[in-house]
């Protein structure tokens, strides 16, 4: 019920992509390495990984399919995780190129805003001193003596 409210909350809420994710999920999609890394990466962090893993050691054990050390299931299993370990860096290292994308975009956010806001202050400045000088040249101070009405 919560996360039906909370859905009801963040509904008006624009959920479009980061452009630049984008782009860079289209490159990385254009390499076939990438995409098998990641169809891999994807299955072995799903709980149908783990179901069809806790079937197969409970086969091989069930039905005797070598006997206790298990030295040939113990191998494979290793083997097993040495390559899982080598996609959990990959994913790794493809998170961290996202946040290198994103970062780079924010840096040339940021480099233009801070244009604008150097652009800004400097019409502020004069503006300011255009307010300055016509305060000067009308006020009472300037040389003019303002008339009394009688």
């Amino acid at each position: 019920m919560e996360q039906s409210a909370l859905l009801k909350n963040v509904s008006h809420l624009s959920l479009e992509p980061n452009p630049v994710l984008v782009e860079h999920a289209k490159q990385r999609a254009e390499s076939v390495q990438n995409r098998i890394a990641d169809r891999i990466t994807a299955f072995s962090g799903s709980m149908w990984f783990v179901y069809i893993h806790i079937i197969w050691f409970a086969s091989w054990i069930g039905f005797g399919v070598e006997g206790y050390p298990y030295g040939l299931l113990t191998m494979i299993v290793s083997l097993e995780a040495i390559f899982l370990s080598t996609f959990v860096m990959i994913s790794q290292n493809r998170a961290d190129a996202k946040r290198q994308v994103i970062a780079g975009q924010q840096w040339q956010t940021v480099k233009e805003e801070d244009k604008q806001n150097e652009e800004l202050l400097k019409l502020s400045n004069q503006i300011l001193e255009l307010t300055r000088a016509i305060h000067a040249s009308t006020s009472p101070a300037a040389g003019t003596t303002p008339t009394k009405s009688v």
